[in-house]
């Protein structure tokens, strides 16, 4: 079986699409792609270690491509950027945990429509940036 086969069949499986859009396997392919490779992983893993070895003031610059990516950056730096955790109901904090990042984005910078125009491929592009802090 081939990937043209696959992809033949998935089309029928997915039909009623909108012809304007593109192929229909392209997101089941995709799937596949992110998932043999273990690609969230490894950015959840390439992330923690960029972020480790930023000296105070560094800066980290994160551009994804994707929804699930970008959630993944996102709750990273939200993460990084939280104090403590201890329950509200506690009159002091007993953890000590201190943010370890500022989030310098409070919202993804998105390409504009000149940048699309020019460049279709970045449309989906979101560009999120944290700077370490002294802890």
């Amino acid at each position: 079986t081939t990937t043209t086969e696959l992809a033949a069949v998935i089309e029928v499986a997915v039909a009623g699409g909108r012809p304007d859009r593109r192929h229909p396997a392209r997101r089941t392919f995709q799937a596949l792609r992110m998932t043999v490779n273990d690609e969230l992983d490894s950015i959840r893993a390439g992330l923690d270690s960029a972020i480790e070895i930023l000296g105070p003031g560094g800066r980290c610059v994160v551009i994804s491509y994707h929804s699930l990516e970008d959630r993944i950056v996102k709750r990273r730096f939200v993460d990084g950027a939280t104090g403590c955790v201890c329950p509200p109901d506690l009159p002091v904090c007993v953890c000590g945990r201190e943010p370890e990042l500022k989030i310098l984005t409070k919202k993804p910078k998105t390409p504009s429509a000149d940048e699309i125009a020019q460049n279709p491929r970045a449309r989906s592009a979101k560009l999120r940036v944290a700077e370490r802090i002294a802890s």
